[in-house]
């Protein structure tokens, strides 16, 4: 099973519905606008990607949603997941966890088959 967090509005979301429809792969979406994940959700997310949440903030929203970001430092890492648990428009999409805890933000076609072969 994958869940994956998407945006309708969003092609790369898209894209990557029909590819796991394609590949017959069990998920669950979540439209993490409508329902927006936790401050544990996305520090979870982060450690599966090894990632810090710099790495999946959409850095270049930010202004237009009237939003000053930290600086990208560990002593900031915790004000950064909590401005994405504030405003998840600024979230990376789509974000893909596999049961086995594969996790990436799929956004090209490997990272896609990443995940889909680990569902």
């Amino acid at each position: 099973m994958i869940e994956i967090w998407l945006n309708p509005a969003c092609s790369k979301c898209r894209t990557a519905v029909t590819e796991l429809d394609a590949a017959g792969a069990a998920y669950t979406v979540r439209r993490y606008l409508e329902e927006p994940p936790t401050v544990r959700d996305i520090d979870d997310v982060l450690t599966r990607l090894d990632m810090e949440p710099w790495h999946i903030a959409r850095t270049a929203d930010a202004k237009g949603l009237g939003v000053i970001l930290p600086e990208r430092t560990v002593d900031q890492r915790a004000a950064w997941i909590q401005l994405l648990a504030d405003h998840p428009k600024l979230i990376q999409r789509p974000i893909l966890t596999a049961t086995d805890g594969t996790t990436v933000v799929g956004r090209d076609a490997d990272s896609l088959a990443k995940v889909i072969a680990a569902g």
